[in-house]
């Protein structure tokens, strides 16, 4: 018995115990310095929902203020232009990348052809230089050959006109008997043999010019040759410009297949954006979009509220603000559940007043000057394990009370 009455005791001091400190809890927060104000409303993320491609809604998936995840489908749009526009990027992805294997092959065959072409044009100028050394040698020869032919022809000449002379001289003489048959005879046939010569020397001169004409056209072809052999190789010697021609044209190849890649990219990315999906939790808001309906990329189709992460932002008189510090303890009061209070935390005080920020804010520096004591925008987070209870929406009236100490 005696053991109950003790058990019973401690229990009932240990309940005296907390009546106590709760009483003393409750009196340190009534007695505590704090500041309040109605002016308070509650805030969340508002996720707007627009098409990033254009085309006409083929199929809406969701009503107003329907609550969804992140991930699930919201809109259709007709997606067949987007799938013909991949198709597309595939075959021009397809030609790069033929037209890159064939630009990559070439650079190692106009390697070896220009070194090839470097070796041949350097042999053909060497021997074309042979070449037309020995027409030169030739020209030479047969104008020499020309030279001796026409002083023979000169010689011969010579000698017939004075083997005609005497002829003529002789023939009187003869007549007269003046001279032996023989004598005259004698200077007939010298002056044939003269004539005979002279016909000799002349064909022979036709022969050397003959000979000296084939020679200078051999001589002309010998040099045409070597302006052509050395015209190939100059040619030949651009061959490290014509390396780096087809090299480049190979990287311009490569440049087009990752053009074409991108391409390729951006249609997938496209036809992926014709399913509109929800980026965050949260309930349909402000839905515009209709079956049929031409949209343009950008355009808003609707809103996604968070009802997961909300805060409180209450406009405090700037006289309220002297005490007030992020970390404090704040009670917010919510008039849509009968004022049930939520505990939470100061975050964060605003930069400047909401009047700054307004689309016409006061200009205190013309006309009549009344002071107004101005508000400053104060964000208060609530605790963890208060929301999913009694879930508050944006836009909800409350009252905020800050305890400053």
């Amino acid at each position: 018995m005696t053991g109950f009455l003790q058990r019973a005791r401690r229990w009932w001091l240990a309940g005296l115990a907390v009546i106590v400190a709760a009483g003393a809890f409750m009196l340190w927060r009534y007695l505590s310095p704090r500041e309040s104000t109605d002016d308070a409303q509650v805030s969340g993320h508002v996720s707007p929902v627009a098409a990033r491609v254009g085309g006409a809604i083929k199929a809406v998936h969701v009503t107003d203020n329907q609550a969804v995840k992140a991930g699930d489908l919201l809109v259709e749009i007709d997606a067949r232009d987007y799938q013909i526009a991949l198709q597309r990027a595939e075959a021009d992805l397809a030609s790069a990348e033929a037209s890159a294997r064939a630009a990559r092959t070439g650079v190692p065959i106009t390697t070896t052809t220009t070194a090839s072409e470097r070796t041949v044009a350097k042999a053909t100028v060497g021997s074309a230089e042979s070449a037309q050394q020995a027409a030169e040698r030739e020209v030479d020869a047969a104008q020499a050959k020309l030279a001796a032919a026409r002083a023979r022809v000169a010689q011969a000449s010579a000698n017939a006109t004075r083997a005609t002379s005497d002829l003529e001289r002789l023939k009187p003489l003869a007549g007269k008997d003046e001279i032996p048959k023989q004598q005259l005879d004698a200077a007939v046939t010298a002056e044939q043999a003269a004539r005979a010569e002279t016909d000799s020397a002349r064909a022979s001169m036709k022969e050397a010019e003959a000979n000296v004409a084939v020679a200078e056209s051999r001589r002309a072809q010998a040099a045409s040759a070597l302006a052509q052999a050395q015209a190939q190789a100059r040619t030949a010697e651009t061959a490290p410009q014509q390396v780096a021609m087809t090299e480049a044209r190979a990287q311009g190849a490569d440049a087009q297949v990752l053009q074409a890649k991108a391409a390729l990219e951006q249609a997938k990315l496209n036809l992926d954006r014709t399913n509109v999906r929800a980026s965050v939790n949260g309930v349909v808001s402000r839905k515009s979009v209709e079956v049929g309906q031409m949209v343009q990329p950008g355009q808003p189709l609707l809103a996604l509220t968070s009802l997961d992460e909300v805060w409180v932002i209450a406009n405090f008189k700037e006289t309220q603000l002297r005490r007030m510090h992020p970390g404090q303890q704040a009670a917010v009061s919510v008039d849509a559940y009968g004022g049930r209070e939520f505990e939470g935390r100061v975050e964060s005080l605003a930069a400047a007043t909401g009047a700054t920020f307004s689309l016409l804010p006061p200009d205190n520096a013309s006309g009549n000057f009344v002071k107004v004591v101005q508000r400053i925008p104060v964000k208060i987070v609530l605790n963890g394990g208060q929301v999913p209870a009694s879930p508050l929406r944006p836009g909800m009236s409350a009252e905020v009370t800050v305890y400053l100490k």
